[in-house]
């Protein structure tokens, strides 16, 4: 008589395994890595994951052909110590049992569910904190059996392999930085699969960091392929929730105790000023898996009264499921926080994913996937894949395995993932995009917050920021005092290294990208905006731009549609009063991720922000997200919404239950 135990049916495609004769079944089980299929005459399978035999052992299905193989070890003299201390702590459970010989059953002997409990805390408090799990008693249930898995366990010979990562080790900010360089798949780092590496540029002096695996389609394939069978097959697809946000808790630590390594990494490959870095890029980071790791065990459905069909009884509920395996594709502008945005709701609720790092900025991404493997999470729960979007990305938005894909960038590549998403098997997408922020400020403002604060909206992370303030209306009376007043502060920045804590602005984050907002002053100029202050290149090595003020920018011109996403600020002038006509100046565009307004008047500003067009309103402040509060964009902003409650539905499926009783 054999008992099966964590059995579920099988939704996912039979895995390869060994052929098993089972008596009067229609045909043989298999014998898989991930457990005993059995398949039913209705054409369905069930995977059944542990055996438990009638003299009460029991053993992983996966290891039914293996189980007897494993040679008897000899104890150490410290190992026999161990096992003379554990006998006692059974004898003290199980003491309706005279002697506790080799061939004692815990459970036979009358043990319970809340002994095992017993057992294994008293051995973490009297055997060195040695940790074991509560399955690790019921794998082992004879005294002998226990003592050779408690042995095993104590020589580390069940542990599965240990992470090994061929680092890439700098010595700068006073710290040995390591950065892993390597896909990571599978839980594991590993070359590309033909082999190919790009190199990651430094933007403060242009010099190379290090080369990075160039991931292939056969990797993007591997990738999906774990995460899919993390979800379906393995540990992860079995846990319970609380479990996961223990995990999540967990990786907020780790990334919380390396944030100084983390921000160096990001200063380094990103250009992003170290004392920002700490604070926002790393520090927004380890607040978001936080927040999210508390969702986890609070994602519910809900119970819903019918009328249909009366008399009869019915009770209809709904579920939150998970949707599978997600695809992540991120922007570099803020590398490791807008991962932790987008993977942290993913991973609350339920899913795997596949992320892909900009191509530009791709070490902190890998530097996240060590750490989630010193967390505890599951091998394939979490693959990153460094490469371009024009390979990687677009096989990820067309890959049949994949049911979510969740993006930040240009609406123009935005729009080319949503076709390529439908086409293949219409998953379900979520969309950051471009932005062109309008911010008003009105002159019964608070003008000193307003130009502080006005210039952070712009010059913030070296206006490289999704929801910078790409232009700014300001009314007529107080324009020329803004405008003196943002340039005197703007002389007072310090350009410079990065690294260098006093450093106000770094350098733009690849040298492409600098040339692109070169151009576009220059484009500024040619129609006749006003260059107040900079537009050009800072003359030292890297890709350092001067901030740049314009004025008298027009409706028309080119500064006053597209966005820069540089430091760049776009003033234009509006008549003193003229509330509605600066509304619809702001909203003639085809963009709405945010938007401020700057006044004194709170029913002024109410009345601005219920008619500005944007996913976000600021008001008299600017810059300020949250983890609990829910961002995103309308119009050619995109939609779909990250942080907050509202990302968690981003990753879920809602399933209805009707039943008759």
């Amino acid at each position: 008589m054999v008992t099966f135990y964590g059995s579920s049916l099988l939704k996912s495609s039979v895995p390869p395994g060994e052929p098993l004769e089972i008596e009067g079944a229609k045909k043989p089980g298999l014998v898989t890595k991930n457990g005993l299929v059995l398949f039913g005459n209705d054409g369905k399978a069930l995977m059944v994951r542990n055996l438990q035999f009638e003299d009460g052992k029991m053993i992983p299905a996966s290891q039914y052909f293996s189980a007897g193989e494993t040679s008897v070890l000899e104890l150490t003299a410290e190992e026999v110590k161990v096992a003379e201390t554990i006998k006692v702590i059974w004898a003290g459970i199980l003491s309706n049992v005279p002697v506790i010989e080799d061939s004692t059953d815990f459970f036979k002997s009358g043990a319970s569910s809340m002994d095992v409990v017993r057992l294994v805390e008293e051995i973490k408090q009297k055997c060195g904190g040695l940790q074991l799990q509560n399955e690790d008693v019921y794998m082992a249930t004879k005294f002998e059996d226990f003592i050779q898995k408690v042995v095993r366990k104590l020589r580390g010979e069940d542990q599965e392999a240990e992470l090994v990562v061929d680092y890439v080790s700098k010595e700068v900010n006073e710290m040995t930085v390591k950065m892993p360089y390597q896909c990571f798949i599978n839980g594991q780092f590993t070359d590309a699969d033909d082999g190919k590496t790009y190199d990651t540029i430094n933007p403060t002096d242009g010099s190379t960091i290090c080369k990075v695996s160039y991931a292939s389609l056969v990797d993007v394939d591997k990738a999906v392929a774990a995460a899919k069978d993390a979800f379906e097959n393995g540990e992860w697809g079995r846990m319970n929730a609380r479990e996961r946000g223990r995990l999540m808790y967990r990786l907020a630590d780790l990334l919380e105790e390396n944030q100084e390594e983390l921000a160096t990494i990001e200063a380094l490959d990103s250009g992003a000023v170290y004392t920002l870095a700490l604070k926002t890029h790393i520090g927004m980071s380890v607040q978001t898996f936080r927040y999210f790791a508390g969702w986890c065990d609070k994602i519910q459905g809900s119970t819903i009264p019918i009328n249909q069909a009366r008399p009869n009884r019915n009770l209809t509920f709904t579920k939150k499921e998970p949707l599978g395996v997600c695809a992540i594709i991120i922007p570099w502008n803020y590398p490791l926080m807008m991962l932790a945005w987008k993977s942290a709701a993913c991973l609350a609720a339920g899913n795997t994913l596949v992320l892909k790092p900009a191509q530009v900025t791709p070490l902190t991404a890998l530097k996240f996937a060590e750490l989630s493997v010193r967390a505890g999470f599951p091998k394939g729960v979490i693959n990153i894949i460094p490469g371009s979007g024009g390979v990687a990305g677009q096989h990820l938005s067309e890959h049949p395995d994949i049911r979510k894909l969740g993006f930040t960038g240009s609406t123009l590549i935005g729009k080319q993932i949503m076709k390529s998403c439908a086409v293949s098997n219409l998953k379900k997408v979520s969309l950051e995009l471009g932005g062109k922020s309008p911010l008003i400020i009105f002159n019964d403002c608070e003008l000193d917050k307003a130009v502080r604060m006005g210039m952070g909206a712009v010059f913030f992370n070296k206006g490289e920021n999704c929801i910078a303030a790409g232009r700014l209306f300001v009314e007529e009376s107080i324009h020329d005092e803004f405008v003196t007043r943002v340039v005197e502060e703007i002389k007072k920045m310090k350009i410079g290294d990065p690294l260098d804590r006093s450093t106000d602005h770094g350098p733009q984050n690849h040298k492409a990208h600098l040339e692109k907002l070169l151009q576009y002053c220059d484009t500024g100029v040619k129609e006749g905006a006003t260059l107040v202050y900079g537009g050009r290149q800072v003359q030292r090595p890297g890709f350092f731009m001067e901030p740049t003020v314009f004025t008298g920018v027009e409706d028309h011109m080119y500064l006053a549609k597209e966005e820069s996403f540089g430091p760049i600020m776009v003033i234009s002038k509006f008549q003193n009063g003229d509330i509605d006509g600066v509304l619809q100046r702001a909203n003639n565009t085809e963009y709405g991720l945010a938007s401020g307004v700057f006044t004194r008047d709170i029913n002024k500003a109410m009345y601005v922000s219920e008619k500005l067009e944007a996913g976000t309103v600021f008001i008299n402040t600017y810059n300020k997200t949250d983890v609990a509060a829910p961002f995103g964009g309308v119009k050619q902003s995109g939609f779909g919404k990250d942080l907050g409650e509202e990302a968690l539905n981003e990753y879920l499926k809602t399933k209805t239950v009707t039943l008759e009783y």
